[in-house]
């Protein structure tokens, strides 16, 4: 995989998992930010209110360096690290993994409480569909309208596509590609007559 591309899911999926009438409810969620990781864990918590533990992972970004684990009372590592491992392993990004527990009655010790909640977290990820994509960037820049047949070329490259324009006597316009892609295409632009890239 080239640098800017990583896997994640394309929607949030489950999965519910019984071990020693323990209940472990399993929400793997897309996402592209820790806040929104850490929103998505909250509105669990709110929702299962009732439930023992609510453990939780993330991992963000194509670089894959963005990460936490959270074991949420149970004994360390036997939670957030399994679920966390889950998410390694199937060499995913952008993406929260969060398992809610009813405690069932019966203990299930250090390496039943691993099992588990890998378990969970593993038919989540399975349970949903897993795709490539691509981290983007926004290359914003401005040009006079006598470069417009120059621009408008830039834009028949599948790789760019055009998310704001506005043509006036000085024109702007936003182009998104791939990361991997940005700095030809910046270079593309700085070759237009007059056409200067914008921060």
């Amino acid at each position: 995989m080239s640098d800017d591309q990583f896997k994640t899911l394309k929607a949030p999926s489950q999965a519910n998992i019984t071990e020693k009438k323990s209940k472990f409810l399993s929400f793997a969620f897309p996402t592209t930010t820790v806040e929104e990781a850490m929103d998505f864990v909250s509105r669990l918590q709110k929702e299962y209110f009732d439930a023992r533990h609510v453990c939780w992972a993330y991992m963000i970004g194509a670089d894959r360096t963005t990460f936490r684990a959270n074991d949420n009372g149970e004994p360390s590592g036997t939670a957030g690290k399994p679920i966390l491992g889950q998410i390694e392993s199937f060499g995913l990004t952008n993406i929260v993994i969060a398992v809610v527990r009813y405690f069932g009655g019966i203990k299930l010790g250090t390496s039943g409480l691993i099992t588990a909640y890998r378990e969970a977290a593993r038919q989540a990820i399975e349970n949903g569909e897993i795709i490539t994509c691509h981290e983007m960037a926004d290359i914003r820049f401005t040009f006079p309208y006598q470069a417009m047949n120059d621009v408008m070329k830039l834009t028949k490259n599948p790789e760019v596509e055009i998310t704001e324009r506005c043509f006036d006597n000085t024109c702007s316009m936003t182009m998104t590609t791939r990361r991997g892609y940005a700095d030809t295409l910046r270079a593309s632009i700085e070759k237009i007559d007059g056409a200067t890239l914008s921060d």
